[in-house]
């Protein structure tokens, strides 16, 4: 949590229209700040600007622009930019980062009490490469699904790849069967993301994984890769969407 004191402010300046791995690079940059714990950034919109280019762009109503500048902002401790400034510069692109000094003298409150501690839970510890968690369809991270928010904090911590499978029938702890019935709409049904990359990646990630997962099972396993591949898509299928499990790099995985 931000603490009143000295601190420093950044400033990321891109255009509406650019993209990093097919996703808004505004929108991927507020994932990695998300998940990388920041305490709060905000994006702003320009009705009009240049930049490097020296083009102007409008948003008159003749000329509906996709190249309006945008701004995304956030304020951290200096060790805190240091660690993620790196990652920003690839991300910003073309776009300019600016970092100033300022003074925190109040910082923002939580607007809802915080969560309590999450259980231990069971974890099976070893040399791992693969990480398979556990959870059900019902379990949400804030306002979205869990595993919609785990994918997401994946990819903004460089996780390799990750894929997401729906049961058909299981039971957990609890002993109650869970199935997908015809006609019946389950929302119990069981969820397994499924994730292969090096043991130093995946244990770092564990401390955001043990805390987004109250309830479910998380294990890693020792696995050999028998081949790493992936599909190129070209950019305009990324903006559509890959197929589930598509450049994953879980392919030829034992």
């Amino acid at each position: 949590m931000l603490n009143a004191g000295k601190a420093l402010k950044v400033s990321i300046y891109i255009s509406e229209g650019s993209t990093h791995h097919g996703v808004a690079t505004y929108a991927s940059i507020l994932d990695y700040l998300f998940y990388r714990g920041v305490a709060g950034a905000t994006v702003t919109k320009g009705i009009a600007g240049f930049g490097a280019d020296h083009h102007m762009h409008t948003s008159r109503s003749v000329e509906i622009s996709d190249r309006l500048p945008l701004k995304v902002e956030f304020i951290e401790t200096r060790e805190k930019v240091n660690e993620l400034l790196g990652k920003l510069e690839d991300m910003a692109g073309t776009g300019m980062i600016e970092v100033q000094e300022t003074t925190v003298a109040k910082p923002a409150q939580k607007t809802k009490p915080a969560r309590e501690a999450p259980p231990e839970h069971m974890k099976i510890e070893g040399k791992a490469k693969m990480m398979r968690i556990y959870i059900g369809d019902a379990n949400r991270w804030w306002d979205k699904p869990l595993y919609v928010a785990l994918v997401e904090a994946m990819r903004a911590n460089d996780i390799a790849g990750v894929t997401v499978y729906r049961g058909i029938l299981g039971y957990g702890a609890d002993r109650r069967l869970h199935k997908d019935r015809p006609l019946h709409l389950s929302r119990d049904s069981s969820i397994v993301l499924s994730v292969v990359d090096s043991e130093e990646k995946l244990r770092a990630f564990l401390p955001l994984v043990e805390q987004m997962v109250e309830e479910g099972l998380v294990v890693l396993s020792d696995v050999d890769i028998i081949k790493y591949a992936y599909r190129a898509i070209a950019p305009d299928q990324e903006e559509a969407g890959a197929p589930p499990g598509a450049g994953s790099g879980q392919e030829g995985v034992r």
